[in-house]
């Protein structure tokens, strides 16, 4: 399915000294994922933002059409760059195979331009919203509550929500995603904070007949649904009753079994199996992941081993996404050497194809084999979770008489290349990975 980059993190234009210039910067970026393999970028959201106590990320909506071109709360561009700068990036990014994610914020507003009364609750609020753009113009009876509802799923923050009942607020929403896909240029969208509106927004968004180059296009939708994997899967499900374009979601639940996997010392490898996940449940809807801008709060980052994780999303099914915070800032691509993120994400592109079955579960030690499809001949993955010795086991392979090469590995403490490996007539073989390390072997 590819491989997606989030192409930013929290406060990422001042942490990096590149505020306005966000843009400029990935768009340098590019020709080198392109080479490393991966196919999608997810762009942080490109409208402009109520900016109330400085620059910000762009999850407090003012002005849908306001992409850096409009003088407006603060500045004409927006914290990560201008119109041209954006559009330059899309271009640049389609011209190299990528698609473009765009971030969506349906749930909530922020910005107002005056305060009016909510004749419903009799109550004074920030609602009244007259942008440069003249587009989407919004007042009391555009959020919660109004004449079409009064139950409101979830707030966010004290920020007004949106009514999506309300026929124009709908309209509008719908007007936004088909602008975004077939003027700006985007290929898919990201939703954030779905707890907060009723699924079937996103299933009229990912339906609605957009035309792209003169063809009907569909495209790419995941959510962000932070919840267990019950809460999760029944969102995923209503979203998708009727929907012939379904829209995935974001594995939190493995996450946090990844993150138990890097943090927890004596962590059992049989929790990754065994253990309740959006991948295990429904591989065909679901983007894995093992960092994103959210995960910044003291406790919640992953501190320890994150190759381990990365390995794992990379190996396996689902549609990975990388953090480029992980990935240039932390150093974790490890260009041009088989032990970081960009061998995995190679090995992820040429073998890890067909489903998946496990041959050896121990505490310690996973061993786990991907079939193959098409030209993805396939893939034995070893995770090693001793901190003391590289460690092994026989197993039974779909493959007789094959020989294996090790494409992407490492360990903590040695990142010696382990040996090919050969199977008999009867299909075994014995497949090592280093101490608390990972091995990925692909058929010669």
């Amino acid at each position: 399915m590819g491989v997606m980059m989030q192409t930013f993190y929290w406060d990422c234009p001042k942490e990096d000294g590149k505020e306005f210039g966000w843009w400029n910067y990935i768009t340098r970026e590019i020709p080198g994922l392109v080479k490393a393999g991966f196919t999608s970028l997810w762009l942080p959201p490109v409208h402009k933002a109520a900016n109330l106590f400085g620059p910000s990320m762009g999850y407090d909506p003012y002005d849908y059409y306001d992409l850096g071109e409009f003088d407006q709360k603060g500045s004409v561009p927006t914290w990560f760059g201008t119109r041209p700068e954006l559009d330059q990036l899309i271009e640049s990014a389609h011209r190299h195979g990528l698609s473009l994610i765009a971030d969506m914020v349906l749930n909530h507003n922020s910005g107002a331009d005056s305060q009016e009364v909510n004749p419903i609750t009799g109550g004074s609020r920030w609602t009244v919203f007259n942008p440069k753009s003249g587009r989407f113009v919004r007042n009391w009876e555009s959020f919660h509550p109004s004449m079409y509802e009064s139950w409101d799923e979830m707030t966010f923050g004290d920020m007004p929500d949106l009514s999506h009942r309300n026929p124009y607020v709908y309209g509008e929403l719908l007007k936004l995603a088909r602008w975004l896909i077939e003027e700006v240029g985007f290929d898919g969208f990201r939703y954030d904070f779905v707890k907060g509106f009723a699924a079937n927004t996103v299933t009229a968004i990912q339906e609605y007949r957009y035309m792209k180059n003169g063809v009907h296009h569909k495209p790419f939708g995941v959510a962000e649904y932070w919840d267990n994997t019950s809460n999760t899967l029944h969102w995923v499900n209503e979203a998708n009753e009727a929907n012939y374009n379904p829209v995935d979601a974001f594995d939190f639940p493995l996450r946090e079994l990844l993150k138990g996997l890097c943090d927890s010392y004596g962590f059992s490898l049989k929790n990754l199996v065994l253990g309740d996940s959006i991948l295990k449940a429904q591989p065909q809807t679901t983007v894995t992941f093992v960092e994103n801008h959210d995960l910044r709060d003291e406790g919640r980052p992953i501190a320890n081993d994150k190759l381990l994780a990365y390995s794992y999303i990379l190996a396996h099914e689902g549609y990975p996404c990388v953090f480029w915070k992980d990935y240039f800032n932390h150093n974790l691509a490890l260009r041009d050497t088989p032990n970081g993120i960009d061998a995995l994400v190679s090995a992820h592109q040429k073998h890890a194809g067909g489903d998946t079955h496990v041959l050896h579960l121990t505490d310690d030690l996973y061993i786990m084999q991907r079939g193959g499809f098409d030209s993805q001949r396939g893939l034995v993955y070893v995770l090693n979770n001793r901190g003391d010795d590289w460690r092994g086991a026989w197993v039974d392979t779909k493959w007789t008489n094959a020989s294996f090469s090790p494409v992407a590995w490492w360990g903590k403490h040695d990142l010696s290349r382990p040996a090919d490996q050969s199977t008999g007539p009867d299909g075994r073989a014995q497949f090592f990975a280093p101490a608390r390390g990972y091995a990925v072997y692909a058929l010669k």
